[in-house]
């Protein structure tokens, strides 16, 4: 009996032993399992990561040579992941027809973002970034030769370029130039230092006014003049819907001698130049007006123009010179008009010529034109951009 009690005090402390357990090499086996996972899939991102920027700029440059007209070609293209952005260096597009010597456009970078603050209003929209982009319009003899850029598909184009809509834009120090080879001088008049936002493209915020979309822009004319544009437009419309104003003032008119001799065949002797444009969009009915300005004007000269060889060419100077003494306002010196234009929903384009020379008679005989915007009062060096209402346009035969 006491030896029994003795196995079994002996069995009880057997059983009272900690049983063997596995628990601990599976724990080890499993974290490895999830490093190696962890490291394959690290592995796997930075191949991902390494190889995006070969296959955007494999997509983009076959985006850009789907069109017939025009080719394109980029140089490297750097991902921004954190920021949702991708950025392509050296972007260049140009006419494959013709002998053109320059592109239609031109980037040092173009970057398309998401616009994140767009988050907030509950719209996931992107947002395009260009630094010192080059646009340049040719003109030429031959079609193939004349660059304009139409026929290009550039909204579609944009749209494949980035999976979300564009809400806004940003242009930083670019140039717009129109150019002309038709002549033994090369014509280039050009916009230079033109910095330009577009915003709210997608009413984001829900603004219930019909103009909600906005462009702003300033340049310099001529690496001289100073250029303001403001347009204020509704992209949901079908047709062109907006209100645009544009002022130049103060152009040097020597600077523009190489277009006013390859299309008017005279020249400046000397002068200044301002311009305002106020322009009316309703349904793609456009009513508006142009008013050029020239003040200080000179452009005959018997001692300079006598030298030139060609006798048709000096009588016609002569003719454009004593034109612009005899309508010019004697107390600023001033020759300019008003210009009324319309253009209907079929793209025709008609400007009221007695308008246009009654117009003229009165800046030179009643009073002169300032460059300012007519409808309102607002006086002069205080531009001011408010739109009218685009139910009913202001005729410009109706400005005061």
């Amino acid at each position: 009996m006491k030896r029994r009690n003795g196995d079994e005090s002996a069995g009880g402390a057997e059983n009272q032993r900690p049983p063997t357990t596995h628990s601990a090499p599976r724990k080890r086996h499993r974290w490895r399992r999830w490093l190696m996972a962890l490291a394959v899939l690290l592995i796997l991102l930075g191949v991902g990561r390494a190889l995006m920027p070969w296959a955007v700029r494999d997509y983009v440059n076959r985006t850009l040579d789907r069109n017939q007209m025009y080719k394109g070609s980029i140089g490297p293209v750097e991902i921004h992941l954190w920021r949702g952005a991708y950025s392509i260096v050296n972007v260049t597009i140009s006419k494959r027809t013709g002998q053109v010597p320059v592109p239609l456009f031109a980037a040092k970078k173009v970057e398309f973002a998401l616009q994140w603050n767009a988050l907030r209003h509950g719209k996931v929209v992107g947002q395009v970034f260009m630094d010192q982009p080059e646009l340049n319009f040719v003109d030429a003899p031959s079609d193939d030769e004349t660059q304009t850029g139409e026929g290009g598909p550039w909204l579609q184009l944009i749209r494949d370029l980035f999976p979300f809509k564009i809400n806004s834009a940003v242009i930083r120090d670019g140039s717009v130039h129109f150019r002309s080879f038709i002549t033994p001088k090369p014509v280039d008049v050009f916009l230079a230092e033109f910095n330009a936002t577009i915003s709210n493209l997608g009413n984001i915020q829900h603004e219930t006014k019909p103009l909600v979309s906005t462009i702003e822009a300033t340049a310099l004319a001529m690496n001289q003049a100073k250029l303001e544009l403001k347009i204020t437009l509704d992209p949901f419309s079908y047709k062109p819907t907006f209100h645009l104003v544009l002022r130049l003032l103060g152009l040097d008119v020597t600077k523009i001698n190489d277009l006013a001799l390859a299309y008017g065949k005279f020249d400046f002797k000397r002068g200044f130049f301002d311009l305002v444009i106020d322009a009316t969009s309703n349904e793609g009915q456009i009513n508006g007006y142009v008013k050029p300005l020239f003040r200080d004007l000179k452009v005959f000269s018997l001692a300079q123009d006598i030298k030139e060889d060609n006798m048709l060419q000096f009588f016609w100077q002569a003719l454009v010179g004593f034109v612009a003494k005899v309508f010019r306002n004697q107390p600023r010196d001033q020759l300019g008009t008003l210009i009324p234009f319309s253009t209907n929903t079929a793209g025709q384009t008609t400007t009221d010529t007695l308008a246009t020379i009654g117009n003229l008679l009165k800046n030179a005989f009643i009073r002169a034109y300032l460059p300012k915007l007519e409808q309102n009062s607002t006086t002069y060096g205080n531009l001011t951009f408010e739109p009218p209402d685009i139910s009913d346009p202001i005729s410009p035969s109706e400005s005061p």
